[in-house]
C-alpha cells in the first residue's frame, strides 16, 4: 500500500498507521467561551415549525424524476408533473446552493460561482414580518415524522422499508435572533449537524446556502446578511422525499444547530489536525496542523500558541504535559494558511479499546493572538494510539491484537426517532459494551458528532461510513440524484469533521454499491473516492463493503481493507437455502485472502439473523441455519420470527454459521454483526411492520436470546448459562419443545423436574447446546454447565402463574434537569411470585406527575403500529418501555404510574436535579 510519510511498513504484509487523533467533546469544545474570542452557542431552543399538509411551495433545490412505479411519490413536495419531472419550475435554486460546497472541492477551477439575484426573497415565509404565531413550537433536535401516525395500508406512500412514518414532504423552521452591535466586526456562522434533507437557509429574506445530503454537517457564513444591533430572521426549508432511502431516515432538523461567533482572524472550520509518528509507551512525536484564516481586509501578524493537557475520565483538564513551539506568521487579507508544528510527549497515556486497554485522552488548547490581543481559542481533544492492519493477525492496537467484535448501527434511536439524544445513544453503547462488543460500523452514513464523542470516551473502535449508493441508485429518489455534484464535498467534509476522533480506524466510502456490477467503470469510481479520502486523511485505511464483487474483479483492488458483506460465510450456499433465488456464493474468505495476501479482511456485515424477542415457533429447524419463511420460523399473521435464533434473511446466516466460518479462517480480523439494535424500517421479512428483526437487542432496548449467544462468544470468561425457550406452554403438554442453551461452557447437563435429559459436550464448530427432543411438561428446567471439567454456571426457568402485578424499574433514578436527559423505565408483567409472564400482552396505561414528560412508549414488537407518543401500550412478551424526559431548569420528584386491568397499579419515583 502506498501510504504517505505518516505511515510506515515495518514488515511485509503489515500496514502500520501511527497517529494521534482528535475528538470534540461537548464539555470542552461546545461550550460558550466569549472571553477567549470565540462563542459557540447551542441554538436548539425556541424554533417554530410548519409542514405543508397539501400543496407545497415551488422553491425547489432541483427538478426531481417521477417514480412511475409509485405515482404517489409526487407528494414528495406536492408539485405537479411536467415532462416526466416533478415541478418543472423557474425557481430551481441548485445554482445558489452549490457554492456552499466550495471549501470542500480541492481544485478551485471546479468551484461554483454564485449567480446574481436572490431567489425566494419575495416568498412570505422568509420575511421578518411573516405571521408564524400558529406554527408549532419545537426544540431541536427535532424529527417531525416520529410522532406518527404509522401508515397501516398495504400500498402506503411510506411503506415498511422506510418505517411507515410520515417522513415525506416540505417543512419550514423559523427562528428570530438578536445579534448585538458589538459583534459588527466578527464573523457569525450557523452550523447544522444534520438536516434531513435538501436544506436551504434564508436570513432576513436572503438565500444564504444549503446542503442536500441529510447526514453531513455543514456551516454557513451569516455575516454578510446580518442586521447587527437588531433582530434577524432565520428560515430553513426542508424537502424530504419518499422512496429516498432503504430505512427510516427521519425528517427535519434532527441534530443540533449551533451559532458560532469569531473574530476575523480565526481557526478555520474543523481546522486542526493532529498526527504522530514513533508511538510507544515511552514517547510519541506529535504533529499539529492548524488552518488559520483571515476574514479581514488587512494583513495581520499572527502568533500561535498551543499547550497540551491530560484529561481525566470526565474529560476535565488535569495538568499541562507539554507545549508546542510558538509560531508567528503574516496572514494576508482574506487569506488562509496552515501552521505546522510538533513536539514529543514522554510516557504518553495511550488511547485504546476497552476492556483490555483504556481510552486515555488529551486536549490541545490553541490560542491565536494578533499583537497582544487574544482573538481565538480552540480546544482539540485527542488520543494517542498506534494502529496496524495485519493480514494474518488482524487489527493491532498499541501492539495488542484486538479481534473485532463489532455491530452495525443505524442512526435512529428507536421510539425517539432520528432526533439525536446523548443519553439514548449512550444507553445503546452501554448495552453493546455489556454484550462484549468493541467496535461499531455506522451504517451507512456519518453519525451525529456527539456519537463519536461517546465512542472516543467509551473505547469503541469505529468504521465510519459515508454513502449507501453512488451514481447507481437503490431507490428512485436517493443520493444518486445528487452524487455527481456533491460526492467530493460530502466525502471531504465528512472526513474533515471526523478525522480527529481516536475511535475511528477506517473510512468506508460505500456500502453494497451498484458499481460493483460495472467492472472497470465501477472500479475507477471506487478508486476516485478512495483517493479523495486518502488525500483528505492519509493516515487511515479506506474501504467499501462488498456483497457482490469477487476477488478476480477490479473493484476490491481499489481499497486498503477488504470488507465483505455476507460473502465470507457464504450466501445461500447451505442446504436449507438451496431453493432460493438470488446470488449464491460459496464462502469467499480463502479466495480473497489468496488474491490479496497483503490486505486485512473484515466482515463488515455478518449474519442478518432475524427474530422477535420471546416468541418461539414450532417445529424448530434441525440444522444450524435456515432462511425464515411463513412455514419455517415465521408467523405471517402476527408478523413474528422465532427466537430460537436459527433463522435469517434469504442472504444471511445464523450466528452459528458465521462463527464457524470465521473460526475456520482465523486470518479474518473479525465481524460487524447486522445489527446491534433493531432499527426503524427495513422489516425483513414482514414489510407490514415498522421496524427491523435483525437486532441482537430489540427496538425498545430489551435483550433477545441472541444477546447471550454473542455474549458467550465475545466474553468467554463470563460465567452464565442462558436457557431458551421460556417454560410456560399451556397448549404444548406432551409436545416436542426443543431446549437450547447458550454458554461459554464446553459441557452441560439439562434437567426437567429433577430428571436428567442428558449431558452434552459442544463439538468443534458448535456454539450452542441442543436438546431437540424434549417434550413439554410444566415445572422447572435446569441446566448445570462445566468448563474444563469444572462447574461453570447453573440456570433454571420455571412454569409461571397468571399475570398478577406490574413492576417498574428505571435505568437511572436521577436525571439532570436540562430538558434533554432521559430515564428509560422497564415495565414487567409479573405473576404473584415475581416471575415475568412470558407471553403477556396486557394493555398498560401510563401517567406522570412532576417536572418531567413521558414522551414515548414502546414494547419492541416490530408489528406494533400504535404511535410512539401513546400513553397506552400493550406488553410484548411480558415487557414494555416508557421514556421520561426532564424539563429544563425544573427539579423535583417525578412519579410514573402504570396500570393494567386486573392488576394493582405500580409506581416508580425518580428525581430531576439541576
Amino acid at each position: 500500500m502506498n501510504y504517505s510519510v505518516l505511515l510506515h511498513q515495518p514488515k511485509k504484509n503489515c500496514v502500520s498507521i501511527l497517529l494521534v487523533l482528535v475528538g470534540c467533546f461537548p464539555s470542552l469544545a461546545q461550550q460558550k467561551i466569549a472571553d477567549k474570542g470565540r462563542e459557540r452557542i447551542n441554538f436548539n431552543a425556541g424554533w417554530l415549525f410548519m409542514r405543508y399538509e397539501g400543496q407545497a411551495d415551488s422553491l425547489i433545490y432541483d427538478e426531481r424524476p417521477v417514480d412511475y412505479n409509485r405515482k404517489d411519490d409526487m407528494v414528495a413536495d406536492s408539485r405537479p408533473s411536467q415532462s416526466g419531472f416533478e415541478g418543472s419550475s423557474e425557481k430551481v435554486l441548485k445554482k445558489w446552493i452549490l457554492p456552499t460546497a466550495n471549501d470542500f472541492i480541492k481544485d478551485t477551477k471546479n468551484h461554483y460561482l454564485r449567480p446574481t439575484g436572490n431567489p425566494g426573497s419575495d416568498f412570505p415565509l422568509v420575511q421578518k414580518n411573516f405571521d408564524d404565531k400558529k406554527w408549532e413550537q419545537v426544540n431541536l433536535p427535532h424529527d417531525w415524522a416520529i410522532k406518527g401516525p404509522f401508515y397501516k395500508e398495504a400500498n402506503a406512500i411510506v411503506g415498511g422499508g422506510m418505517g411507515r412514518l410520515p417522513i415525506q414532504g416540505v417543512a419550514w423552521y423559523r427562528k428570530k435572533m438578536n445579534i448585538p452591535a458589538a459583534d459588527r466586526n466578527k464573523s457569525v456562522y450557523l452550523e447544522l449537524d444534520g438536516a434531513m434533507s435538501y436544506a436551504m437557509v434564508w436570513l432576513n429574506g436572503k438565500l444564504v446556502g444549503g446542503w442536500p445530503y441529510g447526514y453531513n454537517s455543514f456551516r454557513l457564513d451569516l455575516t454578510p446578511y446580518l442586521n447587527f444591533g437588531g433582530d434577524n430572521q432565520i428560515a430553513i426549508r426542508i424537502d424530504n422525499p419518499p422512496n429516498s432511502a432503504r430505512w427510516y431516515p427521519g425528517a427535519g432538523l434532527y441534530r443540533s444547530v449551533w451559532l458560532t461567533k469569531t473574530n476575523k482572524v480565526q481557526v478555520a472550520q474543523w481546522g486542526t489536525s493532529i498526527t504522530t509518528t514513533n508511538v510507544s509507551k515511552a514517547s510519541a512525536n506529535v504533529a499539529l496542523g492548524i488552518t488559520i484564516q483571515n476574514k479581514g481586509l488587512k494583513e495581520e501578524q499572527v502568533k500561535v500558541l498551543t499547550d497540551i493537557y491530560s484529561l481525566n475520565e470526565k474529560f476535565e483538564k488535569v495538568k499541562k504535559v507539554s507545549s508546542f513551539p510558538v509560531s508567528t506568521i503574516r496572514l494576508g487579507k482574506l487569506a488562509k494558511q496552515v501552521v505546522e508544528t510538533q513536539v514529543s510527549i514522554k510516557q504518553p497515556a495511550l488511547w485504546g479499546p476497552l476492556p483490555t486497554q483504556k481510552p486515555n485522552m488529551y486536549v490541545a488548547v490553541t490560542q491565536i493572538f494578533v499583537g497582544n490581543r487574544l482573538v481565538d481559542s480552540y480546544d482539540t481533544p485527542f488520543g494517542i494510539r498506534d494502529i496496524q492492519f495485519d493480514p494474518v493477525k488482524g487489527v493491532i492496537v498499541n501492539g495488542e491484537a484486538v479481534r473485532i467484535q463489532g455491530v452495525n448501527q443505524h442512526h435512529d434511536l428507536g421510539a425517539l426517532g432520528a432526533a439525536f439524544n446523548y443519553r439514548a445513544a449512550e444507553r445503546q453503547l452501554e448495552m453493546l459494551r455489556e454484550l462484549g462488543s468493541n467496535a461499531i460500523r455506522f451504517a451507512h452514513n456519518p453519525p451525529a458528532p456527539e456519537l463519536l464523542d461517546l465512542t472516543d470516551k467509551m473505547g469503541f473502535l469505529v468504521i465510519n461510513e459515508v454513502f449507501d449508493c453512488w451514481a447507481q441508485g437503490k431507490t428512485p429518489l436517493d443520493f444518486h440524484l445528487i452524487f455527481q455534484d456533491w460526492h467530493e464535498a460530502d466525502v471531504r467534509s465528512f472526513i474533515r469533521r471526523d478525522k480527529n476522533h481516536p475511535s475511528i480506524i477506517a473510512w468506508s466510502f460505500g456500502n453494497e454499491v451498484g458499481e460493483q456490477y460495472t467492472a472497470a467503470a465501477g472500479a475507477a469510481l471506487s478508486k476516485k473516492l478512495s483517493d479523495i479520502a486518502k488525500d483528505e486523511d492519509p493516515t487511515r485505511a479506506t474501504t467499501a463493503s462488498m456483497n457482490y464483487a469477487k476477488p478476480d474483479m477490479p473493484f476490491p483492488a481499489t481499497m486498503d481493507l477488504i470488507s465483505l458483506n455476507y460473502q465470507g460465510e457464504g450466501i445461500r450456499d447451505a442446504p436449507a437455502y438451496a431453493h432460493l433465488k438470488g446470488i449464491k456464493t460459496s464462502p469467499l474468505y480463502p479466495a480473497f485472502h489468496q488474491k490479496f495476501p497483503e490486505k486485512l479482511i473484515l466482515s463488515s456485515e455478518t449474519a442478518s439473523a432475524l427474530s422477535t424477542r420471546g416468541t418461539y415457533i414450532f417445529p424448530v429447524v434441525e440444522g444450524s441455519s435456515a432462511p425464515v419463511s411463513d412455514s419455517t420460523g415465521g408467523d405471517p399473521i402476527k408478523q413474528q420470527v422465532s427466537a430460537y435464533e436459527l433463522y435469517t434473511a434469504a442472504f444471511g446466516a445464523s450466528p452459528d454459521k458465521v462463527f464457524a466460518a470465521q473460526d475456520k479462517h482465523p486470518f479474518v480480523g473479525g465481524e460487524f454483526v447486522w445489527t446491534g439494535w433493531d432499527y426503524l424500517g427495513e422489516p425483513t421479512p414482514y414489510y407490514g411492520a415498522r421496524s427491523s428483526y435483525s437486532g441482537i437487542i430489540d427496538l425498545a432496548g430489551f435483550k433477545k436470546d441472541r444477546f447471550y449467544l454473542y455474549q458467550a462468544r465475545w466474553r468467554p470468561a463470563l460465567r452464565f448459562a442462558h436457557i431458551l425457550p421460556h417454560w410456560t406452554w399451556a397448549d404444548r403438554v406432551g409436545k416436542v419443545t426443543p431446549v437450547h442453551v447458550f454458554s461459554a461452557a464446553d459441557e452441560a447437563e439439562l434437567f426437567l423436574n429433577g430428571k436428567s435429559l442428558g449431558r452434552k459436550k459442544r463439538g468443534t464448530f458448535e456454539y450452542r447446546f441442543r436438546w431437540d427432543e424434549v417434550k413439554y411438561t410444566p415445572g422447572e428446567l435446569k441446566v448445570v454447565s462445566y468448563k474444563d471439567g469444572k462447574p461453570w454456571a447453573t440456570e433454571s426457568v420455571k412454569t409461571v402463574g397468571e399475570a398478577a402485578k406490574l413492576q417498574l424499574t428505571a435505568d437511572r433514578n436521577k436525571i439532570r434537569a436540562d430538558g434533554t436527559d432521559l430515564s428509560f423505565i422497564t415495565i414487567k408483567v409479573m405473576d404473584k411470585d415475581g416471575n415475568v409472564v412470558p407471553e403477556a400482552t396486557h394493555h398498560i396505561t401510563f401517567s406522570i406527575a412532576g417536572p418531567a414528560e413521558l414522551i414515548v412508549t414502546d414494547n419492541g414488537d416490530p408489528a406494533d403500529l400504535v404511535a410512539f407518543p401513546a400513553k397506552e401500550r400493550k406488553a410484548f412478551s411480558g415487557l414494555a418501555l416508557a421514556i421520561v424526559r426532564s424539563v429544563d431548569k425544573q427539579s423535583g420528584e417525578i412519579i410514573v404510574t402504570a396500570k393494567a386491568e386486573g392488576m394493582t397499579e405500580a409506581k416508580i419515583v425518580l428525581r430531576s436535579e439541576k
